[in-house]
């Protein structure tokens, strides 16, 4: 029962962080950790599902979402053009700047991951 009582302890502190985040960015927790998986890399829609882990509609729906925001832009294959890829945009750089200079406070346990 304890891991459960854990397990319920993260979850409600990965939503306070959130609410948080949203507050101090504008970007859910998906949207950020998909400018953080951007940062040195162009992906497909497919590796950015693979990377966080969400469907292929869900992703379809965050990289619309965060496009719309002027975060990442499109990139046609270079051997197929009909492949599609994403990479960070100028805006999309300066936010993950912004998001790394940010102090946000990591709730109790995930305080105790960091140290």
């Amino acid at each position: 029962m304890e891991k459960f009582c854990a397990i319920r302890d993260v979850c409600r502190a990965i939503s306070e962080f959130e609410n948080h985040f949203i507050a101090a960015h504008n970007l859910s927790l998906n949207e950020g950790m998909l400018l953080c998986s951007l940062k040195d890399t162009t992906l497909s829609s497919g590796e950015i599902a693979k990377m966080l882990t969400l469907t292929c509609s869900n992703t379809s729906k965050l990289i619309r979402s965060v496009e719309d925001k002027g975060y990442i832009e499109r990139v046609l294959g270079e051997t197929d053009r009909r492949q599609m890829y994403f990479k960070l945009s100028i805006t999309g750089k300066e936010k993950l700047i912004a998001i790394k200079n940010d102090e946000l406070v990591l709730p109790y346990p995930l305080s105790k991951l960091m140290d």
